[in-house]
């Protein structure tokens, strides 16, 4: 698959000890949604440091558009994991 090469992002946080698991589920039945760092990442800005769309999308290097699809994606994952008892595990993209 070609197309567009992905434009860094600026990433403040530190991810990568970061996995949330439902409780009362055994682990080996567990089903997993992954969330990757620039998607926490635009979740951290938006919900917890309730900033503006356009200030993510500065702060991260990336358009507003791209940050929104991001924000959206995120927030599916994340509905899916708590909605469906799935575990969240956050991870770095591989390009």
């Amino acid at each position: 698959m070609s197309g567009r090469k992905r434009k860094n992002r600026n990433i403040d946080a530190d991810f990568s000890e970061v996995c949330f698991r439902p409780c009362g589920v055994e682990k080996s039945s567990l089903q997993r949604v992954v969330i990757y760092e620039d998607e926490m990442e635009a979740i951290r800005l938006a919900d917890l440091e309730s900033m503006y769309q356009q200030e993510c999308s500065d702060k991260m290097g990336i358009s507003r558009t791209t940050f929104s699809r991001l924000v959206e994606s995120a927030r599916k994952k994340i509905a899916d994991a708590l909605l469906n008892q799935k575990a969240i595990r956050v991870k770095y993209r591989e390009d």
